[in-house]
This record gives C-alpha cells, structure tokens and sequence, in this order.
C-alpha cells in the first residue's frame, strides 16, 4: 500500500491508498569491460543489483556471488570488493577475442557470450558557438575515422560536469564506410569553462542494436538509458537454471578512447 497526499486548488489535503502491483526483484548485472587505450585493462568491475521499487532512493545490492569471464584458455575471476562490486585485476584484453560471463548469484547461473571490438583514435575537436535551433547554443563535435575495412559500431558517452547522469548516443558506420564521423554534443546550459568527457567505444552489433532500443525508448537517442524505459529490454544475458527468471543488463566488451575537452 502506497499513501499519496494530494493538494487541491483549495488547499484541502485527502489521503488516497493505492494498491500498487509489485513485481519480484530481478538481477542486474553490469558487467560493461572497457579496455581504455594505452592501458593493460587488466583492472575491470563488474556490478551487481536488482530492481527496486520506483520510490525507493536506494538499490539493493547483490553479494556472495561466484562472477568468472574465460577466453576459452584463461580464466579470470572477479573477487566482490564491496557490497555488489566485482573486480577482477588480472584481466588480459584482446581485440577480436570472444569471452564468456558466467556469474552465479542466489542459486542461479547467468551466462553471456560476447566479442571485444577495436575502436579508432579521436582527431580534431571543434566548437560552434551558434548551433541549435536557435543558433545560440554551443555544439561540441569530436571527430574520428571510421575502419573501412569493417562494419563498425560505436557507443559515445558524453558527461558534462553540470549534470550527475552521462548520456549516451550510438553509431553505425553503413553509410560511412572508411570515412570521418562525428560524435556531436549540445546543452543549453554549455558555456565558456564547462567541461565534457567523452568516451568512444567499439561495441558489436548486437549491443548495438540493445542500446539502440534502450535509448529509443528512454526518451530519444542522445538520452539516457538510465531513466524508467515503458518496458523491459532483454540483453545478452541467459539464465541457464530458470530462463523464465531472466537478468537484466548487458555483457560488453570494448576497447574504448577517452578525451576531456574544456569549452571555450
């Protein structure tokens, strides 16, 4: 039972029950490997913790889970840290190479299955102070090149330092094989001094396709995936004991590039 205070025009308060529908808590798992340029990648989280209810400030984490990744030859175990926190610091990436997840958790076994992709460095950065629709606010476009020997996809996260939440944008490179792209962001709230931390990440076509929907359905591509989505997208992740009692979340790998870049 949920007690809602509602307030009149005329200033007279009545408590309304409502009996809400509560649905059992599912598995989250976040378990996005990052493997950022010019480092070994052999420090990665995993996260793990399920849904909660739409009021409730805090999410329920996830401990005394077994949480492994194998290539096929080496296995690398993530060791909980913290409540819900998993991290493995031996972990060897490898562009191309296939892993599997393998996460055990309150008597269920969780499985995904998903391949490493490169990503392209980031060229020139370039500022317009008269973009938008009303040619006032400031457009940030940061510039790669596309592998044209190879159908590419791309995740962009861009986290501005006046916001708590990144956002996020996803790519293909069908009508851009082997050329330059672009990555572009804009904010009303953007100004001189404000900074902008980007990450570019290769991801597969599967993941994809899941952050295509999820952003779709989350508001707009360019939003955040974060907010409450009017239903429930399914990743990657398989729960071998009971499909039925399905995870939520998604297995990813990616080599990713990261820029900061203060607006001027």
């Amino acid at each position: 039972m949920l007690a809602i205070t509602l307030i009149t025009f005329v200033g007279c308060e009545r408590v309304v029950d409502v009996d809400l529908d509560t649905a059992e808590p599912r598995l989250v798992i976040d378990a996005s490997i990052h493997w950022l340029k010019g480092t070994d990648g052999a420090e990665q989280t995993i996260y793990l913790t399920t849904t909660t209810g739409y009021y409730n400030t805090q999410i329920p984490t996830v401990s005394n889970a077994v949480i492994t990744v194998t290539n096929g030859t080496t296995t690398f175990d993530f060791i909980e840290t913290e409540p819900g926190t998993y991290v493995c610091t031996d972990f060897v990436p490898a562009l191309e190479q296939t892993y599997v997840l393998t996460v055990i958790a309150n008597g269920q076994t969780y499985t995904a299955t998903e391949t490493l992709k490169a990503v392209p460095e980031v060229g020139e950065i370039e500022q317009n102070n008269e973009g938008g629709f009303t040619g006032e606010d400031i457009e940030v476009k940061i510039f790669f090149t596309d592998n044209g020997a190879t159908d590419d996809y791309y995740l962009s996260r861009f986290k501005v330092n006046f916001n708590a939440i990144p956002e996020f944008d996803v790519t293909e490179d069908k009508f851009f094989q082997g050329n330059t792209i672009f990555a572009l962001f804009s904010d009303e709230d953007l100004e001189a001094g404000s900074t902008l931390d980007f990450r570019l990440s290769g991801i597969s076509q599967r993941y994809y396709n899941y952050m295509n929907i999820l952003l779709s359905i989350s508001g707009s591509n360019g939003g955040s995936p974060f907010s409450s989505p009017p239903a429930t997208v399914r990743g990657n992740i398989v729960n071998t004991s009971d499909p039925d009692n399905y995870a939520l979340g998604y297995f990813s790998l990616s080599e990713s590039v990261e820029v900061n870049y203060v607006v001027h």
